[in-house]
């Protein structure tokens, strides 16, 4: 498993890690309708999917408005957002914001997404930050788990990463 820490102290991943070169792992989250979402839903697209622990702070709003902002310039790509956010909260967050490029999904109800992708931090029930690209025969095609869950993640890699996915 991916060694994470979140403000510096060790935390304990529940799941499977995810490498390149694996079939992507499928899930079901919800929507902001709270509509049953899985992987499948989009599947014949590249996927780049932005894992975040709350939609409420600094940096995973920072992370969010970026892939937002990129996603335009990324022809074919579907840009995911999971979060344990409540469903109501991330369609708060996304009118607030100005957000309509970037879905957002919620894992709050099962960990589905967070234990599938090995991003479940056990101690906190939030997801650790990562960034997933899934080409369109659902492999991974770049998987980067940010080590300190506060920093950020390497956005030039995972945009050149789903650039590159067919």
């Amino acid at each position: 498993m991916a060694n994470i820490t979140f403000k510096g102290n060790n935390v304990t991943l529940l799941g499977n890690e995810v490498k390149v070169g694996d079939q992507a792992p499928d899930f079901t989250v919800l929507a902001n309708d709270l509509s049953a979402v899985t992987l499948q839903d989009s599947k014949g697209s590249v996927r780049l999917i932005s894992v975040v622990p709350s939609l409420d702070t600094g940096v995973c709003d920072a992370q969010t408005r970026r892939f937002n902002e990129e996603a335009s310039s990324l022809g074919n790509v579907k840009v995911l957002t999971v979060s344990v956010d409540l469903p109501f909260a991330q369609k708060r967050w996304c009118g607030a914001n100005g957000i309509e490029n970037v879905q957002t999904l919620s894992d709050h109800r099962a960990l589905s997404f967070g234990e599938a992708y090995g991003v479940a931090i056990e101690e906190l029930r939030l997801l650790a930050r990562a960034v997933f690209v899934v080409d369109s025969n659902d492999k991974v095609t770049y998987v980067e788990y940010v080590s300190e869950a506060t920093d950020h993640p390497n956005y030039e890699a995972a945009l050149e990463a789903a650039k590159q996915a067919e």
